[in-house]
């Protein structure tokens, strides 16, 4: 039953990039044809908002799965670092 709950997960976050990959390519569309800067600019934010979700999804999963798997057979030292990472990165954008 995991296998298969890894493969619906797989499977959802192709889905949100290849949606983003087709919001970047309207982008792209966008500044070829001239479009208004105002619209690219509303454009450019869409697309950051639909990574950041995508961010949100494969942490959850993270924290669902490895983090819980990590903490299970004592590798929690290994988990809050990997988690302090991720932290640190955010925090530079």
């Amino acid at each position: 039953m995991e296998h298969k709950q890894e493969n619906t997960h797989k499977q959802k976050a192709i889905k949100r990039l290849k949606i983003i990959s087709g919001q970047i390519k309207g982008l792209e569309k966008m500044i070829e044809n001239d479009k208004y800067c105002i619209d690219i600019i509303n454009q450019s934010l869409a697309v950051k908002q639909a990574l950041s979700s995508f961010e949100d999804f494969i942490l959850k999963n993270h924290l669902s799965t490895h983090v819980v798997s990590q903490m299970k057979t004592g590798k929690s030292d290994k988990a809050i670092e990997e988690i302090l990472s991720i932290y640190r990165l955010s925090k530079k954008k």
